[in-house]
């Protein structure tokens, strides 16, 4: 519409500049603009129309006002016909790179796809969303990474963030994704597939024999969800920690017990993985996130705050917590965001698995009481109204009873348990 609304605009516009202006003025210049105006906007041929009928009018003018066929007369329209066969040439050339832009970018999309294909919205049972964000216009990837895998020892899922940007993060990203892929169907542990990583980072970084010319690190969050099991076993590398949202409304930091360094760093320093296991009851949602979300800013400068926004809020899908989360950033950043974002969302559905009914017909699910256990006792309530403890013996256990006071929306940082499977 701009392309040929303004374009004739200008054609009239010094139609009547010419009619009305003394006779040392001259409308050439509207003539002459108009079919410049068009290039970039429309096609070829209304590019090629409007330089004819910015001739015509000249043309026109020049009948009318008697000055047809003076020297002044054919250097103006000259001037215009040069003009427009130019503005066709640009118009070509436009044209060219969008094509070009657009086979880029459908190459970019099918990379995209195959290296961070959509997860589907179910996967073992779980509910499954996750989003990516590139912080460059028209960028369909870049140095976050995401995947989730169901696997014989259940559900796990990876998401990443590569050190720095551009080809060389690309590259890093499917190095990652593609070793997760491998190993979280052959390791038998959380903490095994961490380690296959850390290996094939650091094949990858002998192969290439330049630090430049690979992405030296990558943090990262591992986790899996065994089948019937109402928890979540986290292994983290140096990452944002996660976030746990339940189902009334109370969020939760899943602060890890003990900091490890980023996958690919091995080098500076090496210790066994431990992974932490976290109450992950049917109606809660896990939250994994990339640093383009938690430091996103305003116009201020600000921070945004993925906690103290979420807390106190229910979502009934994965996909609305994040729909939620990429419109809300979208607003509070302008739109001038500045790195990358991917979001992970996996929740465990409130109507129980069958599978984990007991003999006596009762289904258990662990739930997340806010109780305070020294030795790191978890809680279990079972339908029946019973309440059992597990845990080492003289486990000291508070339980919060269903009319205890609890700061509803109120985060709490959690240090997980470890897992008893590691050495």
């Amino acid at each position: 519409m701009l392309g040929r609304v303004v374009p004739l605009l200008l054609v009239v516009g010094g139609f009547v500049f010419g009619l009305f202006a003394p006779a040392t003025f001259t409308g050439a210049p509207f003539f002459a603009a108009a079919p410049l105006v068009a290039a970039p906007f429309a096609s070829s041929r209304v590019t090629a129309g409007v330089g004819g009928l910015a001739a015509a009018g000249e043309s026109l003018l020049q009948v009318i006002r008697g000055r047809l066929p003076t020297e002044p007369f054919l250097i103006e329209l000259t001037t215009v016909l040069t003009v427009a066969a130019l503005a066709v040439l640009i118009n070509l050339l436009i044209r060219r790179g969008d094509r070009r832009l657009a086979s880029v970018q459908n190459v970019a999309a099918v990379a995209q796809s195959a290296v961070l294909p959509v997860p589907a919205e179910r996967i073992g049972g779980l509910d499954v969303a996750a989003q990516y964000e590139a912080a460059e216009a028209d960028a369909f990837i870049g140095g976050d990474l995401y995947a989730v895998q169901d696997t014989p020892y259940g559900v796990r899922m990876v998401l990443g963030d590569v050190r720095g940007k551009g080809l060389g993060a690309v590259e890093a990203v499917s190095v990652v994704i593609g070793a997760f892929r491998e190993a979280a169907e052959q390791e038998p542990t959380v903490e095994g597939v961490a380690q296959r990583l850390e290996r094939a980072l650091a094949r990858e970084g002998l192969r290439r024999r330049a630090l430049d010319a690979f992405e030296g690190f990558t943090t990262a969050v591992l986790a899996e969800i065994p089948r019937g099991a109402a928890e979540l076993r986290l292994v983290n590398r140096g990452h944002t920690e996660p976030l746990l949202l339940e189902r009334d409304g109370r969020l939760r930091v899943l602060t890890p017990g003990e900091h490890a360094l980023p996958l690919g760093m091995g080098e500076l320093g090496a210790w066994p993985d431990r992974a932490e296991i976290i109450d992950f009851p049917p109606g809660a949602t896990l939250l994994l996130y990339t640093d383009g979300l938690s430091e996103a800013r305003d116009a201020r400068g600000r921070f945004y705050d993925p906690v103290a926004r979420l807390s106190g809020r229910v979502f009934p899908h994965p996909r609305a917590l994040l729909t939620t989360l990429t419109d809300e950033v979208r607003r509070y950043t302008g739109g001038a965001t500045t790195d990358d974002m991917a979001l992970l969302a996996v929740r465990r559905p409130e109507d129980p698995d069958p599978g984990t009914t007991d003999p006596a017909g009762a289904t258990e699910a662990s739930v997340t009481t806010g109780a305070t256990a020294t030795t790191g006792a978890t809680v279990t309530t079972s339908t029946s109204g019973t309440t059992g403890t597990t845990g080492p013996p003289g486990a000291t256990v508070e339980a919060d009873t269903p009319g205890a006071a609890d700061p509803g929306g109120a985060s709490e940082p959690i240090t997980p348990r470890e897992s008893s499977d590691n050495n």
